[in-house]
């Protein structure tokens, strides 16, 4: 099986190739990356995923919204299947620069899909967020009837390109799952994001900032369990279906943040609260019994256990972190 991997330098995309690679070592990997600033390749030369190590891996610095370099590689390629993890993320960068992620988000996806349009493919796996679905109040889950309500332009991009995803299946008929997971944690996350970020400055013994009373709820999951969920999708998902994957762990930002100081034997007066973020959703909570029931899938991985395995990643990686801090990981970037 050939797959297109999208964004595979990122956080998710690039535990994705390793699990496949472990998974199924006989695929054919072609991973096209921006590398924007979050996109990484430190994040896959650990293991050794790399072009000169592997006739199955193929990688490719390329935009997914550059119409004429998606056309040559598809015209090169011959695709069974597309997992678009491509996007810009983080929720801050998209209250200053919204723009940028309409382009990557909502543009790269419909450009993606127009190619698979004109060259038929078995599968496209677009990879979304619950925060499409806006916020929950103190009860009740997000399901995938649930309506989308985004708050913040990201989201807003991610559901303007789900949409995009459901109306080529709907009127090309290609075949297309969608899958919405909750708040991701693990290894290469780019420490922007809440946990790397908090481990970071903790062990430089800096201020921990905090957002508003420190109490919104996210539901968090091991991102090895996100990619069997995906691999669950690609290779058994019905066509057309969208799939909630969570992991069933609510935890408030603040309860997160202190079990990183008593992990780190750090003082919580490290802790800062700042002013809270424009449109900050309070709570996000997943229904994930409809993967369960149809696809098997279940979180192999308990909360606890991995939040202590992931805090010990980068207390073991501290040059992977050190490289991004300085901004050294943009030099192999540009060598590509």
């Amino acid at each position: 099986m050939k797959l297109l991997i999208t964004g595979g330098a990122g956080f998710i995309g690039s535990n994705f190739i390793h699990y496949l690679w472990k998974t199924y070592p006989d695929y054919e990997i072609v991973n096209v990356d921006a590398l924007t600033y979050a996109g990484n390749l430190d994040n896959l030369e650990n293991k050794g995923i790399n072009g000169a190590k592997s006739q199955n891996y193929r990688f490719l610095k390329a935009d997914i919204s550059d119409i004429a370099a998606m056309k040559r590689l598809f015209a090169e390629e011959k695709f069974d299947a597309v997992i678009n993890f491509a996007a810009e993320s983080h929720v801050d960068r998209s209250i200053m620069e919204p723009d940028i992620f309409v382009r990557s988000n909502i543009i790269g996806t419909q450009t993606l899909l127009e190619m698979t349009r004109t060259n038929p493919i078995q599968k496209f796996v677009q990879i979304s967020t619950d925060e499409v679905y806006g916020s929950l109040g103190d009860e009740g889950l997000f399901t995938e009837e649930t309506p989308l309500a985004p708050n913040s332009p990201y989201s807003a991009s991610k559901a303007g390109a789900d949409l995009l995803v459901r109306a080529y299946h709907e009127t090309y008929g290609i075949p297309v799952n969608i899958t919405r997971c909750s708040n991701n944690y693990g290894p290469y996350q780019f420490p922007e994001k809440l946990i790397p970020l908090m481990i970071s400055r903790a062990l430089a013994n800096e201020p921990l900032p905090v957002y508003g009373d420190g109490l919104n709820v996210r539901d968090w999951l091991y991102v090895e369990d996100h990619c069997h969920a995906i691999d669950l999708v690609l290779h058994q998902g019905r066509n057309g279906e969208v799939y909630n994957i969570g992991g069933h762990n609510e935890h408030t930002n603040l309860q997160v943040v202190r079990t990183i100081l008593r992990e780190l034997g750090k003082p919580e007066s490290l802790i800062t609260f700042v002013e809270d973020r424009l449109g900050h959703d309070r709570r996000y909570a997943i229904d994930a019994s409809k993967i369960r029931r149809e696809l098997g899938w279940e979180p192999k991985h308990e909360f606890e256990v991995r939040m202590r395995d992931t805090i010990q990643w980068y207390l073991q990686h501290g040059e992977w972190l050190s490289r991004i801090a300085s901004g050294e990981y943009r030099q192999n970037n540009m060598e590509e």
